[in-house]
């Protein structure tokens, strides 16, 4: 499997990303600079975490500007997966690949810790790893996750089971004590209308590696490499 990781000034999550994926499938990831203005051939495509541009403006505003998201635009739009993960889901909305906003964390502080989150959806190349409901314990690390949309976006979203992750306790009850920065609806994750293009605010790299304290991203990355290796 080919992948991509574009990478942004102020990113800092763009070489777990690459180690994760390269643990899942033995090739190197191609790292992709942001001013570039085409990918190389790719079976996927990653908006890795970090402060791309400092979060001047807001999370991600100016990294959706970037000369090289023209192309991850239009290789979306050819079906190319699309993860983006933290800064990389606030980029996917900045640049209107998925719908709502990642504004402040309702508590205005910054929150780096682990979190549960429970796997709402396996029909995508993303989840397919996972058993639905599964409780994961995977890490966030962000000061503008907290997940808002109008009441009818949240509706189709949940309609159309385009919720992929869900904030929780351990045991798997998505309520306010599970919620860490108070999302709509304790979202963590959703997807496009393709199920193609996947945003979330957990770090699946950071939990790839038992020397990081645990594995639960590894699915999802070792699930990536099932689906779309050639």
């Amino acid at each position: 499997m080919k992948s991509a990781v574009v990478v942004f000034p102020g990113a800092n999550c763009d070489r777990d990303a690459a180690v994760a994926l390269e643990r899942a499938c033995g090739t190197a990831a191609d790292m992709v600079w942001h001013r570039d203005t085409a990918l190389p051939a790719t079976d996927l495509i990653v908006l890795p975490g970090g402060f791309s541009y400092g979060d001047y403006l807001r999370g991600g505003a100016i990294a959706a500007r970037s000369p090289i998201m023209r192309d991850v635009v239009a290789k979306a739009a050819q079906g190319v997966p699309v993860l983006g993960i933290c800064n990389g889901f606030q980029i996917l909305t900045e640049c209107g690949l998925l719908p709502g906003v990642l504004m402040r964390n309702s508590g205005l502080k910054f929150i780096c810790r682990n979190v549960h989150v429970t796997v709402a959806d396996t029909d995508s190349v993303f989840t397919r790893n996972y058993a639905a409901n599964q409780v994961l314990r995977i890490p966030v690390a962000h000061n503008e996750g907290n997940y808002r949309a109008e009441e009818a976006t949240l509706d189709r979203l949940e309609g159309e089971n385009r919720v992929a992750f869900r904030y929780t306790t351990p045991e798997g009850a998505a309520n306010d004590a599970g919620n860490p920065n108070g999302s709509a609806r304790n979202i963590a994750g959703i997807f496009n209308e393709t199920r193609r293009i996947l945003g979330l605010m957990p770090h699946p790299e950071r939990a790839a590696d038992p020397h990081l304290g645990g594995t639960d991203g590894a699915r999802l990355f070792d699930g990536l490499v099932a689906a779309l290796a050639r």
